[in-house]
């Protein structure tokens, strides 16, 4: 990890990039999580299951500082996320079902506004890369609103990738994209591009959250009912839990 990385990490010394005890959320009289246990060790993808209503968008928003939790602890990076957000959101990169683009500004602007935002430097040299790792370069100056809903989702993930993020929070980003955008998709969560970033990334489909996780969550009813390291010797138990579960939302 280089030094300029290793400046955005906190105090913390137990070897977690991510840390979750205890966490609890609720919206109305609606429990959403319930005192969850999670962990993330450096480097490591995380691949998130669950039904709908499972608590996994609530759970993404949380560590992305979008939403507070009601109870609990929940550091990344060493930095307590209540307390410290405006640290955490240094270190963080976010995908979510809002692209959190503007659609009146060209896909160019766009990343370029969002590079002023983290103060980085050799801002066009950001832009050519991440738009190169999703194949964007032939259409950074289209306007957000003339696009296909699959390239404003290329163009989230190159937002979400411009300030290097030493943790990326994904929520389903597969969805809406073609097989070319996968395949660079793919890339960037197994770490060919990054090998040190950890990646925390919710998903439906079972068999790409195997492929791709070193570890495996799923969650029903706001509790992790499984979480165990993705081998061959384990991937069947875990297809069974999965099954067990959320089958009908395969």
């Amino acid at each position: 990890m280089s030094a300029n990385r290793e400046a955005k990490i906190g105090t913390d010394s137990s070897g977690l990039a991510i840390e979750i005890i205890g966490l609890s959320k609720a919206f109305g009289r609606t429990q959403v999580l319930r005192r969850l246990d999670l962990s993330v060790p450096w480097g490591q993808v995380l691949t998130i299951l669950g039904p709908n209503g499972s608590g996994k968008t609530t759970l993404i928003k949380i560590l992305a500082t979008l939403t507070k939790p009601d109870d609990g602890l929940v550091r990344a990076c060493g930095f307590d996320l209540v307390r410290e957000g405006q640290s955490v959101r240094r270190t963080i990169g976010v995908v979510t079902h809002d692209t959190l683009l503007y659609n009146n500004l060209t896909g160019y602007e766009n990343l370029r506004f969002y590079s002023q935002m983290f103060g980085l430097d050799n801002v066009d040299s950001r832009i050519e890369v991440v738009t190169k790792q999703m194949g964007l370069t032939a259409r950074l100056h289209q306007r957000v609103t003339t696009l296909s809903h699959g390239l404003r989702k290329r163009f989230s993930i190159a937002r979400a990738l411009l300030h290097d993020p030493i943790i990326l929070l994904m929520d389903e980003p597969e969805t809406g994209l073609d097989q070319e955008a996968l395949s660079f998709l793919d890339d960037i969560i197994s770490g060919a591009s990054f090998p040190n970033r950890t990646v925390v990334m919710t998903t439906h489909n079972l068999e790409r959250g195997l492929k791709l996780g070193h570890r495996v969550a799923i969650l029903s009813d706001g509790i992790v009912i499984c979480q165990d390291s993705v081998d061959q010797s384990k991937a069947s138990a875990i297809r069974h839990t999965y099954l067990r579960y959320v089958g009908q939302d395969r």
